[in-house]
This record gives structure tokens, sequence and C-alpha cells, in this order.
């Protein structure tokens, strides 16, 4: 009966173990044939799989670290695990990609913190030091420490004393902070004599005042309207009209600044001037035959410029002028001022001590007349 035994397991794929007794085991039962069985050992072999997977043909063996003799339990970072704890410290776990974004963030949140500790300080500072400028800006303006006792006045020659001060009209009590330095600059500039004006203060109670006149360069005889007289009018290198000239003798004349009468000595007259000239203080010369018998004497260079004596401006292309030996040079426009004075000085050169008329409106073909 014991070989019929091993025979009937051998069929049925049962294995006795090698090296044991037979009789130690007992008889495996046969396999269940119904449907019942069959369904509980396919799910027994589906869970033994999910549970045992296969292995992987070549694992990649783990090292084992080596443990720290003193761990330090890390504490408020997010993800941790539930449950898990060391000596009652919640130990939690982070991505490293996590702990540096979180770093940065930090590090990012703490530097405009910095930045504002730094610098309010310093705005801080910077604004009590303008309020206290400022308040004490306002107090000395409202005081006299600063009040003007003297007025210093440079570069006047042409105006009198009593008439710069008319001008700068600097108010009872003013002070170097309170006083209109640019209305000051101002009425002086609506002066005809007056060119450039800049005023300022020089501490502690001196307003000073730097004026540029405008010079006489010639004396307009204007005719009047019914040519029954003229009137002497000065005139500026700019074409500003600067005043009627009164008589030297008269009451206007003897306020007059001594200056104007020696300017107008040594100045150049235009006559011949056309009835429709009128003239007016402080503004400019509108008269094209005025304006370019000024610009004629203008434009002249010392060579000949010292030897004119008057300009007939009668007609703007008919121009002349007479030097102080009498010869009479017709010059016409203002235009090539130069061609033509350097043929005026060349004929005037070879011709000297004979020449009593040069035309040179046309400069490449002037023409003389000898005495």
């Amino acid at each position: 009966m014991a070989s019929n035994y091993n025979r009937k397991s051998a069929s049925s794929g049962s294995r006795k173990p090698r090296g044991r007794a037979a009789g130690g085991y007992r008889a495996a039962p046969a396999a269940r044939t119904d449907a019942r069985s069959q369904r509980n050992a396919a799910q027994g072999s589906f869970r033994a799989s999910r549970a045992n997977p296969a292995p992987r043909s070549n694992p990649v063996p783990r090292a084992n670290p080596v443990p720290r003799s003193n761990p330090v339990p890390r504490a408020n970072l997010s993800g941790s695990y539930p449950g898990a704890s060391r000596d009652g410290v919640h130990l939690r776990s982070v991505r490293v990609g996590d702990a540096r974004a979180s770093r940065n963030r930090r590090m990012g949140s703490a530097k405009p913190s910095a930045r504002s500790f730094n610098v309010m300080p310093v705005f801080i500072a910077v604004g009590v030091v303008v309020a206290v400028l400022v308040v004490s800006f306002l107090v000395l303006r409202a005081s006299n420490v600063f009040e003007i006792e003297d007025v210093s006045v440079t570069g006047v020659e042409h105006l009198t004393s009593e008439e710069m001060m008319a001008l700068i009209a600097v108010p009872e009590g003013a002070t170097l902070l309170q006083v209109d330095k640019k209305g000051i600059e101002d009425r002086l500039l609506k002066d005809a004599w007056i060119e450039k004006a800049k005023v300022s203060a020089a501490f502690p109670h001196t307003l000073k005042v730097e004026v540029t006149e405008r010079v006489i360069r010639a004396v307009v005889e204007v005719p009047s309207e019914d040519g029954s007289e003229v009137k002497r009018w000065a005139i500026a290198s700019d074409g500003m009209w600067l005043m009627p000239i009164p008589d030297q003798d008269s009451e206007a004349g003897r306020k007059t600044s001594q200056q104007i009468y020696d300017d107008i000595a040594a100045a150049l007259v235009i006559t011949d001037v056309p009835y429709s000239t009128k003239p007016e203080m402080g503004t400019y010369c509108n008269d094209p035959n005025v304006t370019n018998a000024l610009e004629v004497v203008v434009g002249l260079t010392t060579d000949l410029s010292d030897q004119v004596k008057s300009v007939a401006a009668t007609e703007t292309e008919s121009t002349t002028i007479t030097l102080d030996n009498g010869i009479e040079i017709v010059f016409g426009s203002s235009d090539n001022i130069r061609d033509k004075e350097r043929v005026c000085l060349k004929i005037m050169e070879e011709y000297e001590g004979s020449l009593a008329y040069i035309n040179v409106s046309d400069p490449k073909s002037p023409t003389w007349r000898a005495l």
C-alpha cells in the first residue's frame, strides 16, 4: 500500500521532501474540482502576486547611511509623517527644492526691510535739516538783521545818481532777503541806456548793482515833419534810440551827465534823414535808411572808420560817408562792406592827396574823381 500511495501522490503533482521519512507527513488532500475552490485558488494567487512581486533582474543595492551620533530633530517643516516622533519632537520631512525656495523667500523678504531700515534715518535727518533751514530763513526774512543800508552801483557813466536811485527804488526798511532783485533788474532794463543789469546781495547790508551801458555810436539829425527844425538824437550801435540831446546850457542839459556830451563830441553824425523818421526813446530804429547808414559805419574797420565824419542817409543805395579830409565815398548798401572798404583804401593809397570822390557801391566797378 505504501507504493500505491506514492504513485498517487506523483500523479497529483505532490512532492515529498527529500531526506525525511515518509511516515512523518500526512497525505495531501485531493484537489477540489468544484467552482468555488477554483475561484478561491485564483484569488489567492492574485493576492500572492501583489504581495510578493517578482524581484528585479539587477537590483541596485542601497548604501547603508552612517547614523548620526546625536541627530538633530527638524521642526516647523511641511510634509510631516503622521504619528512620527522622536523624544517628544515631531519629525517632519521636506524636499530640498522646497527648503531652498523657503530660504530664498525669507532672504528676499528681509532685504527690503533692511534697506528701509538703513535709508529711512537718512531721509528723516535730511527732512529735519531742511525744515530747520526753512524756518531759519523765514525768521531771518521777517527780521531786520540784513536790512539794506548801502547800494553799490558799478558800470554807470551816462545816468546820474538820482536817475539810478529812481530806477532801483529800494523800499524803506527792505532787507537783502526780502528785496525783489528780479524786479529791480527789469526796471533797469527798461531804460534805454542800460543793456545788461545784475542785482545781487553783498551781506550783511549792501545791495550790489552791476550795469552794462550802451554807447553812443552816432548822432542822428532828425528833421521835423515840416522841415523847419532839426532835432538831434543819440543812437547806439544796436540801433536803440537813446535820447534826444538837449542843449547843454538848458535846464535839461544841466541835469544830463557830462559823459553824454563827451561821447556826442566824438561821435559821427548821420544827416539827410528822411522826414518820415520818428525816433522814440527806448525803441529800435525802424527807418531802413538810418539803419543802413549805421550798419555801414559799424561794419568799417579802424583804418577807415576813424576817419568818418558824417554819413548821409538820403537813400540806401546812395548812402555816402564823408571823411575828415573832405573825401566823399558812396558806399550804397551795407552788403559786401569789407570788399568795398578794401577797394577804397587801395584807391586812396594810390591817389593820396588828390582824391575828392569815390564810388564803391559796386566794388567790382569802382569810380573816383581827383582834384
